[in-house]
């Protein structure tokens, strides 16, 4: 009998906003993109996992979908404010794409209000503490579970 996998929120998330199509749909929402024709031309998506993808992120609550017309009746999708606490987690992704995989040409550029290009950082709500892994600790509270495995593996 296989083990059971590690209880983990980024397992949970990951199941649900984890497939490629729902990110990407993700990213043309905070963009303004918000009718399925738009989205399917954005994203490159088939249409019929696109209706999936939107079907599975309206019903966890993380975009809504109005009509926008009635005759014939068409939608649009929004985020939600669960949807855009998603947005972190996008700009990071991107970050490290332009580091990582476009350092010479990133094909999209984020200018904050401030002027300058935007250079997305998570850093610790109380503190204001960079979160760089040697400055963590991690704390298991799944029973029967440790940092580094199930109890008695």
């Amino acid at each position: 009998m296989k083990a059971a996998p590690r209880p983990c929120s980024i397992a949970d998330t990951l199941a649900l906003v984890g497939e490629k199509y729902s990110l990407l749909v993700l990213r043309e929402i905070s963009l303004g993109v918000r009718r399925f024709d738009r989205i399917a031309r954005n994203t490159g998506a088939p249409r019929d996992v696109l209706t999936a993808r939107l079907k599975r992120l309206v019903d966890a609550g993380i975009l809504e979908k109005t009509a926008y017309s009635e005759r014939p009746k068409r939608y649009e999708y929004r985020a939600t404010p669960a949807g855009e606490e998603l947005a972190p987690v996008l700009l990071t992704l991107m970050a490290w794409g332009d580091r990582h995989l476009n350092p010479d040409a990133p094909p999209v550029l984020l200018e904050h209000d401030c002027g300058e290009v935007l250079a997305p950082r998570v850093v610790c709500a109380h503190c204001g503490g960079a979160t760089d892994p040697d400055r963590l600790r991690h704390h298991t509270r799944a029973p029967g579970w440790t940092t580094t495995g199930p109890v008695g593996d």
